[in-house]
């Protein structure tokens, strides 16, 4: 008597199919765990009915196709591979008719796809819940005539009872990959947005696609639209890069960004549009990567096996590409921004080696006075302007001023107006006079918002004199016997208006008399209390550092800034004068 037959007896002579059946049903419900349901439905049936190979397929809306689920017997590169379609075969005509299929001898029959040679007899039976086609379960034995009437109508029940429970737990399991997916995107999501260094996040979506979908190769093409060309920007495969250029009108990528949408390859060796950049590849998926609606490259990903990648997996990819996409844009922008700014650090820094070469380091020798300078720029590049010139045998000409603005732009305006000065400088002019020619020529050379305040002091040694001219300067310090006064001089800034006039204002000067002239990034500076250092601190360091030589005095001041501000920017540039008269 056969095993099977046996197994049907036995449970004749319990007498209970309705237990039984409440059993099966009680089994397959107590988990939503879809492995442990289908292990429980291949116990539950091994118990009555008897095979050499079993099988659970189960049914795909979205593909229209079966595909083993859990087996026992069969080759694993079946199990991997085979997809039956709705009437194909023995399983897919029972899951078309959603019918019991019940053949003696497969031999004779046509629709039998050859699992095992040895095989002689099989049975296949729909499970169908709500209506819904959820799957097939299929016997198959190596005895002819295996499956009667009664293994036939016994499956069919057990089929009826479990179909739920499968179908529930591929929904919860749907749903619970479905979380897991949601769930690893917005950690990924916020990874990438975090990174801006491209190659790192190039190397970091990799690693997170391939948590989410396994592959064999990896890249990330981005467009280029002076060439009409997808450019690999980051591509893997087994740890190996590689580089290939592919037309926007050719290959797999250059369709999904024609289509704008996903595209899925199931075997490239049938798909036209397939371009060999590695060999072995047989299936593909590529994800155009759009930013403002414009595309601006694509995420493709490569495996070795035929139809691997799922429409789930064209879904995950398209939920991540947004995010891709826009870290990749704000990574090449960040990139962008970084090279501008290190070649304007670089010309900067050139061009800060080129005004130390116009501004002065320290000033000639001129005849009764002794003369300290120095400047310390907010940026890179100052915008003030000092120098001196010695006119003729004791007679000095000393310019101090400051072009409006901060930063590369008041750095040119001052570099004019200090060869400006230069080539006017040994005409032997009244201050008065040379300030208006200044302020002509500049007129002349109008460059909207610049302009530029400026004090012009001529020194007469013979006559211990100093003759002022003033557009809108700095006001001068003079100490004299350790009081400090400010001589009060008026003028409008050179290049603002034409025409204007200006006047000189003569003062005589002793021995020992200290004259400072001041950028106004001393009284501007601020400190933690938003307090200004101001005309009062200024004065009494000057004061304080009456003694010092005028080379010291204005690093003596710049430590006393230093110590007043406490760690707050320089926010203007502080330079100055310091002329002490022998």
């Amino acid at each position: 008597m056969s095993q099977s037959r046996e197994r049907n007896i036995r449970f004749e002579e319990r007498a209970d199919l309705l237990d039984f059946l409440l059993e099966v049903s009680e089994t397959t419900a107590s988990t939503l765990d879809l492995d442990q349901v289908l292990d429980n439905v291949a116990d539950v049936i091994h118990r009555v009915i008897g095979f050499d190979l079993f099988a659970i397929l189960l049914y795909s809306d979205r593909s229209k196709e079966l595909k083993v689920r859990y087996s026992i017997g069969h080759r694993d590169e079946l199990v991997r591979t085979l997809s039956v379609k709705l009437g194909e075969g023995i399983v897919g005509s029972s899951a078309a008719s959603r019918q019991p299929i019940n053949v003696g001898d497969v031999r004779a029959d046509v629709r039998y796809l050859n699992a095992l040679d040895a095989v002689r007899s099989e049975l296949a039976v729909p499970m169908i819940a709500r209506s819904r086609l959820v799957g097939v379960i299929d016997l198959e034995s190596t005895r002819i005539e295996a499956y009667g009437k009664r293994e036939e109508a016994l499956l069919t029940l057990i089929a009826s009872r479990v179909a739920s429970a499968v179908d529930n737990a591929r929904l919860y399991k749907r749903v619970e990959q479905n979380h897991k997916t949601l769930k690893v995107l917005t950690q990924l999501t916020k990874e990438f947005a975090s990174i801006l260094d491209l190659d790192t996040l190039l190397g970091q979506i990799a690693s997170g696609v391939r948590s989410l979908v396994h592959y064999d190769g990896f890249s990330v093409l981005l467009v280029d639209e002076a060439e009409q060309v997808l450019k690999h920007r980051f591509s893997m495969r087994f740890d190996q890069r590689k580089s290939n250029d592919i037309p926007l009108s050719r290959g797999v990528t250059g369709a999904a960004v024609r289509a704008r949408h996903a595209i899925r390859v199931a075997d490239t060796a049938t798909d036209e549009r397939y371009i060999e950049t590695a060999s072995g590849i047989r299936s593909e998926v590529a994800v155009p990567l759009i930013v403002n609606d414009r595309v601006i490259g694509v995420m493709d990903i490569e495996s070795e096996r035929v139809n691997f990648f799922t429409e789930e997996h064209s879904r995950t990819l398209g939920l991540l590409a947004p995010q891709v996409a826009a870290s990749i844009e704000n990574a090449r922008l960040y990139q962008e921004v970084a090279s501008r700014q290190a070649r304007m650090e670089q010309d900067l820094s050139a061009a800060r080696r080129v005004q130390s070469l116009l501004l002065p380091q320290e000033a000639p020798p001129i005849q009764g006075l002794e003369i300290g300078m120095g400047m310390r720029p907010a940026r890179e590049v100052t915008g003030d302007i000092y120098d001196v010139f010695e006119i003729e045998e004791q007679v000095a000409l000393i310019a101090f001023g400051d072009s409006s603005g901060k930063g590369a732009a008041a750095a040119l305006y001052g570099a004019m107006v200090s060869g400006l000065l230069r080539s006017l400088a040994y005409r032997r002019l009244s201050p008065a006079k040379m300030m208006k020619v200044l302020n002509d020529r500049l007129c002349e050379r109008r460059v909207d918002g610049q302009y530029v305040t400026l004090l012009l002091v001529r020194w007469d040694a013979a006559e211990k004199k100093l003759t002022f001219a003033s557009a809108g300067g700095g006001l001068p310090l003079l100490m004299r016997d350790g009081n400090v006064t400010r001589l009060h001089l008026e003028g409008v800034p050179l290049g603002l208006l034409e025409n204007r006039e200006y006047e000189d204002v003569s003062s005589e000067v002793k021995r020992g008399d200290l004259i400072g002239l001041f950028s106004d990034g001393f009284e501007d500076q601020s400190n933690p209390a938003g307090e200004s250092f101001g005309h009062a601190d200024l004065a009494t360091c000057f004061r304080k550092y009456r003694k010092q030589s005028p080379g010291l005095i204005f690093n003596k001041m710049l430590a006393s800034l230093d110590q007043f501000r406490a760690g707050v920017p320089i926010h203007d540039d502080q330079s100055a004068l310091i002329l002490k008269v022998k």
